[in-house]
């Protein structure tokens, strides 16, 4: 599979290519300009130092003859490198005309002879042969410089070829950098759009189906990436992703059904064991019996239970004010007080402003239930319970406190845990259990962190409920 870096280091690679073959042709072409150059020049210089040792040969030549007794060296210095650049001008000047050179070759060669003459001539001490062989080399000498000045234009005509066919160069680098520049402005910009739509084609197409399935449409059209790189892997995981979150959504719709059917039918089967009405109804006569037969306590008392029947066979989905919640844990307190006497003692402190909130019906009296059955009913000597409501800044705490048995830390953190579906706290009336009444609140109040327990064994539990004074989800 190719892959979106693979094709920008091939593409990165073309161009550095393309640069370097360029780089290396514009060096080429200049190396062989500027080698053409140096060897126009070298010509120049050559003709202009043969000219110079010439007139200087000639001058130590006089020297010899007019100062014979003086040292020499200098003579046979100058002889020597002229002889030395007479060989250079075969290989330096072969594009022009053979004779013409040879002749030049010559003339040198018969100048040098004619010096050598006349010193031979002074070491003999012959004036009349060394007078004419001066003579000769004076004239020579003066043939060389005429030779070289035609030399010399005649190098200077054919530089003026080469200079106008250098500006004719130059003309053309300028016409080639012009369109070497265009053209890489152009081939970058058509594979950058090339390129860049090979991304944001597909890029587009994942976007418009993300919003599809953000609207809630799973069955769209599936996302067609036709590049074999990591896009078309993207693509096909997003088809499949959208199809099992169409499965995973229909088997969860299903799995609600279900379970909506199953608790519809647990319902009716527990309508069918108690018809709470004719509850209701008898516990009203039995009420009101009492009260006629004057017994008052015990008329109280099946108020009492009325009332938290009532309450408890509610609908468990709906939620209740606190103030509610509260009343049933009174009638709850009642029952218990009248039930075991001075045994057991009960505390209520609650801030009336608090009492508005709304929270999940069967929360407190659950809470209470337990810290009564777990906490506080095995002990002989029995102990007490107490229920503290107040507010602090934006939240509103709800405190149920015992000094009864009490649990070690193992057991706290398996509670708020939520680990397991059946509780071990498990009430006589309502067999709601402290972990269901914390993951209602949770689920209420959409927070994770609405419950604390602080507890020592045979020391006391409180459990504290953090409400907050408005609803996040």
């Amino acid at each position: 599979m190719k892959t979106i870096r693979g094709k920008l280091l091939v593409y990165f690679f073309v161009f550095v290519i393309l640069f370097q073959v360029t780089a290396v042709s514009i060096f080429v072409s200049s190396n062989e300009l500027m080698r053409t150059y140096n060897n126009s020049f070298q010509r120049f210089l050559l003709l202009n130092s043969i000219s110079q040792k010439s007139e200087t040969l000639y001058t130590e030549t006089e020297k010899f003859v007019t100062e014979y007794e003086s040292d020499h060296h200098s003579y046979y210095v100058v002889k020597e490198l002229l002889q030395q650049e007479k060989e250079k001008l075969a290989s330096s000047f072969y594009d022009i005309d053979p004779i013409e050179m040879k002749n030049y070759i010559n003339l040198i060669e018969t100048f040098i002879q004619e010096s050598e003459l006349t010193a031979g001539f002074v070491i003999k001490d012959d004036i009349e042969q060394y007078t004419y062989h001066l003579e000769e080399a004076r004239n020579a000498s003066g043939y060389i410089q005429e030779a070289t000045l035609e030399l010399i234009n005649l190098e200077l005509t054919a530089y003026q070829s080469f200079y106008q066919d250098l500006q004719v160069r130059n003309q053309s680098f300028l016409y080639f950098i012009i369109f070497l520049f265009i053209t890489t402005i152009m081939l970058a910009i058509f594979f950058a759009i090339w390129f860049s739509s090979g991304v944001t084609k597909p890029l587009n197409k994942l976007s418009q189906a993300a919003k599809e399935v953000s609207s809630g449409d799973l069955l769209g059209e599936p996302v067609t990436i036709r590049s074999k790189d990591e896009l078309k892997l993207l693509g096909d995981t997003f088809n499949s992703m959208r199809s099992n979150i169409h499965e995973l959504v229909e088997e969860i719709k299903d799995q609600s059904e279900l379970d909506r059917l199953l608790k519809e039918m647990e319902l009716k089967h527990l309508q069918s064991q108690i018809n709470p009405h004719f509850l209701f109804n008898t516990l009203n006569t039995l009420s009101k019996m009492a009260y006629l037969e004057d017994a008052k306590s015990t008329s109280a008392l099946i108020d009492s239970v009325a009332t938290i029947l009532r309450h408890n066979l509610g609908e468990i989905d709906h939620h209740v004010i606190l103030n509610d919640e509260v009343k049933v844990v009174k009638d709850y307190f009642h029952l218990q007080k009248t039930r075991f006497s001075e045994r057991i003692q009960f505390e209520l402190h609650v801030d009336e402003s608090c009492l508005d909130l709304e929270i999940p019906r069967l929360t407190l009296q659950p809470l209470v239930e337990n810290a009564f059955i777990h906490g506080i009913e095995e002990k002989e000597d029995g102990g007490t319970i107490s229920l503290h409501i107040f507010q602090k800044t934006d939240q509103v705490i709800v405190e149920i406190s015992d000094d009864g048995a009490g649990m070690d830390q193992g057991k706290i953190d398996q509670l708020m845990s939520l680990g397991k579906q059946q509780d071990v706290h498990v009430g006589h009336s309502t067999s709601i259990g402290l972990t269901n009444v914390i993951r209602r609140l949770q689920l209420f109040y959409q927070l994770s962190h609405v419950v604390e327990i602080d507890s020592e064994q045979n020391k006391g539990t409180t459990i504290r409920l953090l409400l907050p004074k408005r609803r996040t989800g």
